[in-house]
């Protein structure tokens, strides 16, 4: 299924392009319970299959669908607006990046490697975590679904990212948390490394299946190449 099972992970690699929440920063955790507040507020409850249904979905296109799924009489930009408001001091002070994520960063600044971030999520709380965390001192370029015509998995997202960094789409890898970033990176012509997330251990299986490669936290690609899926 991959015709470069045997390559090492950064062989040829110019670029690296990062989801954010639950592959570059620890942050999957905080939506479950805004999404609860969020309906609880209006007398609703939340869906059991709603995270999955909104999976690589832009911030705009998750704003579109719940106002449909529920009947909300927000705009889509109210709705933007307050999800916004709920997140942003956690995106600020609560959130940090996954194990290894820093270092890894570090290294690729030092071998000359370029790095994005390709995100779902809204510019607002990648700025809020970017200034927390000091993302501008490793990263080039952030693009988020709102800024492209379609969310993941479709690949626009990450073929923007590799626009921007001036680097071709075979020479990107790309690290994702869900089956549906990984398409999107696959989607693109990408090497596709998944990442290993509490949130999404259910589909631990699914993310193998789809991705090159599987990490439990980025020390792995720090301390020996990361093993490649054996199909």
């Amino acid at each position: 299924m991959c015709a470069k099972c045997d390559v090492p992970i950064l062989e040829n690699i110019q670029s690296v392009i990062f989801d954010l929440d639950g592959t570059l920063v620890d942050s999957m955790w905080l939506w479950h319970d805004i999404d609860v507040e969020f309906l609880e507020k209006r007398g609703l409850a939340l869906p059991e299959t709603y995270q999955r249904d909104i999976e690589g979905m832009s911030f705009t296109e998750t704003a579109v669908y719940t106002k449909g799924l529920f009947q909300l009489s927000e705009s889509v930009e109210e709705l933007k607006a307050i999800w916004n408001r709920m997140a942003i001091e956690k995106y600020t002070y609560e959130v940090a990046f996954k194990p290894g994520a820093e270092e890894f960063l570090k290294y690729c600044r030092k071998q000359g490697i370029t790095v994005g971030i390709a995100t779902s999520n809204s510019r607002d709380l990648v700025e809020a975590v970017a200034g927390s965390l000091h993302f501008q001192d490793y990263i080039q370029e952030i693009v988020t679904a709102c800024e492209v015509s379609r969310g993941k998995p479709a690949p626009d997202v990450y073929l923007e990212a590799a626009s921007r960094l001036k680097a071709q789409p075979e020479r990107c890898l790309v690290f994702e948390d869900v089956p549906m970033g990984i398409l999107a990176g696959k989607n693109a012509g990408m090497r596709v490394c998944a990442v290993e997330d509490e949130f999404s251990l259910t589909q631990q299986a699914e993310k193998k299946k789809l991705a090159d490669y599987y990490i439990l936290d980025y020390y792995e690609v720090l301390g020996r190449e990361a093993e490649p899926i054996r199909r």
